[in-house]
């Protein structure tokens, strides 16, 4: 059967998915994608993949709906999605992505100014995959130019494109609002469908974005993350939510740090009237901990509702209906701050020219504690590279390989790598050394060829 493209594969693929959950990091695990799909998510991402990792690591991989990726380099990108296509229905790259990490690491939003190198990566997808690939991204500043930026992404075999409204400097505190002019001019100047991603919190919003843009589908992250529930228009009971969550997460498992971080979203309104709680969740060490929280809280919120059905306000500007799942908006820069262009954040900085000499706090204990430590990049050394999978390469491995694929190869080969501490081929050989002297001690010996001393000597000798 041919590959599915454009909106033939959005509409008989994906069922003409309008409402999508965005790919969160540490934060799409499948227990949260299935309390999604519960309530009214059509289409759910998985967390962003790295390409490298996900091909080095057997573990890492894993079953998904719609898998994203984040390039790093042609091949490797290719040699991933070849490992995970059989498993989901797209693959998606992410070009999108704002943050530090994604900057040091040479993909996401820093790859939009390399046109060329992004071409080739998806024509080479296109090619060699089963699946569709489709591309996840930010705005530029121009509306023009984010328009040939998708024109060229479509031409080079992008079937489906995500267009998060906002530049890859808007970012936390400095957010801001998602530009619709700019989705919905993509939308009008490409013939594939369009995602809609930015100012999504309530299911009204996601109908205006829709009718104001013309996309087929419309994107949320943190609106998901506050209410699961969005998609189905309802505001329910955040510990309602938080219990079907937690049985969803003792069939399929994921690390207790996604469960709470999720619960600190869940909550936000709650803790900010409950403080105590915070900290209490913050401890616990076990699912079963984290439910008695729950119950905690449920009964806390019970007795806040009863209060206020008898009419009494809540004290100290406390928020009205904290108990029931609401979106969060995030304050914007306040007046003389760091990110309103008071004092320069270190951040800030490091990401101009030259502006490596603002240290960090934990950077600036280091240095105490070590005077001549020194953080400049230009002194720190440069490692030669694992000829299999590109980690720092032990100095004194026999194989040129780091630790983890030196110790696959020596085992696989039966060889010794002192460099690295590995000693399969002396372990084996002191082992068949030992089952040889077992073998010979467990020989019969023939009745009277025994040494002076020996067993049937002694018999012998008592029965005279």
């Amino acid at each position: 059967m041919p590959k599915l493209q454009g909106f033939e594969f959005w509409s008989r693929t994906l069922g003409g998915a309008r409402h999508v959950v965005a790919p969160m990091v540490d934060q799409s695990e499948l227990a949260w994608r299935l309390l999604s799909r519960r309530h009214g998510a059509q289409l759910c991402y998985t967390p962003m993949l790295h390409a490298q990792v996900f091909v080095r690591d057997a573990n890492y991989r894993k079953e998904n709906l719609y898998c994203e990726v984040c390039p790093e380099d042609r091949p490797l990108i290719v040699q991933a999605a070849l490992l995970a296509q059989d498993y989901c229905d797209a693959i998606d790259l992410n070009l999108g992505c704002p943050q530090m990490i994604a900057k040091r690491g040479h993909y996401g939003a820093f790859l939009q100014e390399e046109w060329d190198l992004l071409q080739r990566m998806i024509l080479l997808a296109h090619e060699k995959l089963s699946v569709p690939v489709t591309c996840k991204i930010r705005v530029f500043p121009e509306i023009d130019k984010t328009v040939k930026y998708a024109q060229m992404l479509e031409k080079a075999g992008c079937q489906l494109l995500t267009v998060h409204g906002r530049t890859k400097e808007q970012k936390g505190p400095l957010s801001g609002t998602a530009s619709w002019e700019h989705i919905k001019a993509v939308r009008k100047a490409v013939a594939i469908p369009v995602f809609a991603n930015g100012n999504i919190q309530s299911l009204r919003d996601v109908e205006r974005c829709i009718q104001d843009t013309g996309v087929q589908g419309v994107m949320s992250a943190e609106g998901n993350l506050h209410n699961p529930a969005l998609f189905e228009g309802r505001s329910p009971a955040v510990w309602e939510l938080a219990e079907e969550y937690l049985d969803i997460v003792r069939r399929y498992r994921c690390p207790l740090s996604y469960v709470r971080a999720h619960l600190f979203k869940l909550w936000h309104h709650t803790l900010q009237v409950h403080q105590q709680l915070r900290e209490e969740l913050a401890k616990v060490k076990t699912l079963e901990g984290v439910a008695a929280v729950n119950q905690e809280l449920k009964l806390r919120c019970q007795e806040d509702i009863s209060r206020q059905e008898e009419g009494e306000k809540p004290s100290g500007g406390l928020p009205f209906f904290h108990w029931i799942c609401q979106p969060y908006l995030r304050p914007g820069p306040r007046e003389g701050s760091k990110e309103n262009g008071g004092a320069r954040s270190k951040r800030a900085l490091e990401e101009e020219e030259g502006g490596t000499d603002v240290l960090s706090k934990n950077k600036q204990k280091k240095q105490l504690r070590n005077p001549h430590k020194t953080f400049d990049p230009s002194l720190k050394p440069k490692y030669a590279k694992c000829d299999q999978c590109g980690n720092p390469k032990g100095n004194r491995c026999v194989f040129n390989l780091c630790r983890g694929c030196c110790k696959k190869r020596a085992f696989r080969e039966a060889a010794d790598c002192p460099g690295h501490g590995l000693l399969f081929k002396t372990k084996l050989e002191k082992s068949l050394a030992w089952k040889g002297a077992q073998s010979r001690l467990q020989e019969p010996q023939p009745a009277g060829s025994g040494e002076p001393g020996s067993l049937p000597e002694v018999v012998g000798s008592a029965l005279a």
